[in-house]
């Protein structure tokens, strides 16, 4: 049996769900009228989710700013890549993809870490430049991602982009990722929205077969998406989904139970009025990057 070709975002969103779509979606309906989104992230639910609508939000105004510019070269992706090579060619960062310049003699004294030793000064001059820009480049903020540590985004109180260089470069990978990503949504053609999530999901006018799926930030872990959550939101979330399933609005909602001997009570206690699905979860922290074996369900009402 060959198994299913699962695409990866072109985000690389640390606790995306890349690796745990095959198993999110055993647990889905076969016929889904619109997948909506609430906690869209980087997006590799709905990259991989036949649906006949894609209603997509989040909250981080920079997480989707890349979507829909990433969105706005479909059909004309030579002009993304010329303009995105052109920024690695100005500041000089490593391009695998295209071709390995990185030193041999580097390579063999820091064999673990000669890509951000290779990168990190032509990194921090994009980074500043970007900071400095009066009009924030959203094609500088893509390659910031690329290039930056854990390929994560993270700005500071004032405003600016602060994660320091990664130990990675735009590879094939990056390549592969992008190409599915604009052959995806030229079918897709998904619908962005950048809102609180319960004035997104109050606002939408549901359909027959409709299905939401939400990814929240989770109460007990600590990555820095998380510090965005609190418990009155949680309560939010739940109360509201409480109302969806009285309106026979499907959902499926995943979360984390228990983690570093804590526990989510609050869902866990909601989750018993529901169907509750035992998820093998890998979750990675921007504080500590070791796999923490954690539990995490999805629990769904249908």
């Amino acid at each position: 049996m060959i198994r299913e070709k699962i695409n990866r975002s072109p985000l690389f969103y640390i606790g995306d769900k890349y690796k745990l779509v095959r198993e999110i979606k055993t647990y889905f309906p076969d016929t889904i009228n619109r997948l909506i989104e609430p906690f869209v992230g980087g997006g590799s639910i709905y990259m991989n989710v036949y649906a006949n609508g894609y209603l997509l939000n989040d909250i981080n105004t920079h997480v989707v700013d890349i979507h829909r510019f990433l969105c706005s070269f479909i059909g004309r992706e030579e002009n993304f890549y010329d303009l995105i090579f052109k920024i690695i060619h100005k500041y000089g960062l490593s391009c695998s993809y295209e071709e390995d310049i990185v030193p041999t003699t580097l390579k063999q004294h820091h064999m673990k870490t000669y890509y951000a030793r290779f990168n990190k000064e032509k990194f921090n001059r994009l980074k500043t430049d970007y900071n400095h820009s009066k009009e924030r480049n959203i094609a500088e903020l893509y390659i910031l991602l690329i290039y930056g540590f854990n390929r994560m985004i993270r700005f500071n109180s004032q405003g600016d982009y602060n994660l320091p260089v990664g130990n990675i470069d735009f590879n094939q990978n990056v390549y592969n990722a992008l190409s599915n990503y604009f052959s995806i949504n030229a079918t897709k053609r998904p619908r962005w929205f950048n809102q609180d999530f319960r004035r997104f999901l109050g606002d939408i006018d549901y359909q027959k077969d409709d299905l939401i799926y939400l990814d929240p930030p989770y109460l007990i872990t600590f990555s820095e998406y998380n510090k965005l959550w609190n418990e009155t939101l949680e309560r939010d979330m739940l109360q509201l989904l409480d109302h969806m399933n009285k309106e026979n609005i499907k959902f499926a909602v995943s979360n984390v139970t228990h983690y570093k001997g804590k526990e989510n009570s609050l869902f866990i206690v909601w989750s018993q009025k529901y169907n509750r699905h035992p998820i093998t979860s890998n979750y990675i922290s921007y504080h500590d990057s070791t796999i923490k074996k954690i539990k995490e369900v999805l629990v769904t009402n249908f």
